[in-house]
């Protein structure tokens, strides 16, 4: 059986197409949804893109984390659905409070974009299984509220449990410990600033590393099936 993983398009949403286009390229079956439904019948997976939605107002994902889908991603995500949040993506999986901390304003107040090293934190969740801990993959970054904030409690349970997923090599955000990415208890929940589904071409992107991140998930989903 083919896996069906759905990417959701709010109001501002920029990478919904690419993140479709990765789907289909890593062998799954890609499934428009549309942030005003909330039904998530025959999906196996959920990616949370990336982009502005609702052109950031209040704060980046405020608003989106509160619409109808998100309310059934979190469900569903609360019953062990595989759900990835890409750059606002991930600011609006730590909105809806599926993910801890918060993404803050870059240091010096730049907008980055650039093509960064991650080092894989762990390599152990539904989105990182066709990684090694300690291999480093080449994607693109493009924000300017990118930078990870939590309290020093959290930040420090989250070392301690291994649910930091991701790490930069280079930090140009200033994010605390170089946190690019983390995971929820279950594992299931990831979410990362930096864009994999801009890195599944050669012709368009700097590597092919992206493509690992969905693979991770096909596995998952068919596990959670077996």
């Amino acid at each position: 059986m083919t896996a069906t993983i759905g990417v959701i398009t709010f109001p501002g949403t920029l990478d919904d197409v690419d993140a479709l286009r990765a789907v289909r390229l890593a062998g799954a079956e890609p499934k428009q949804l549309w942030h005003a439904d909330d039904d998530l019948t025959g999906v196996d997976a959920v990616v949370v893109p990336g982009g502005f939605s609702y052109g950031d107002y209040l704060r980046s994902g405020a608003i989106a984390a509160q619409a109808p889908m998100m309310g059934a991603v979190v469900e569903a995500a609360k019953k062990g659905m595989p759900v990835l949040g890409i750059c606002n993506g991930f600011q609006i999986l730590t909105e809806a409070g599926l993910l801890p901390g918060a993404l803050t304003r870059n240091q010096h107040l730049d907008f980055h974009c650039v093509d960064t090293y991650l080092e894989i934190a762990n390599a152990d969740t539904a989105w990182t299984s066709r990684f090694e801990a300690g291999q480093k993959i080449l994607v693109p970054a493009k924000h300017g509220e990118g930078r990870f904030q939590a309290d020093k409690e959290t930040v420090h349970q989250l070392e301690q449990e291994g649910r930091v997923v991701f790490r930069y090599t280079d930090n140009f955000n200033g994010s605390a410990n170089s946190i690019a990415g983390v995971t929820n208890e279950s594992g299931r929940v990831v979410g990362l600033m930096p864009h994999p589904e801009h890195a599944i071409e050669v012709l368009t992107g700097p590597s092919t590393d992206g493509l690992g991140l969905f693979h991770s998930a096909i596995d998952a989903i068919s596990k959670i099936g077996a």
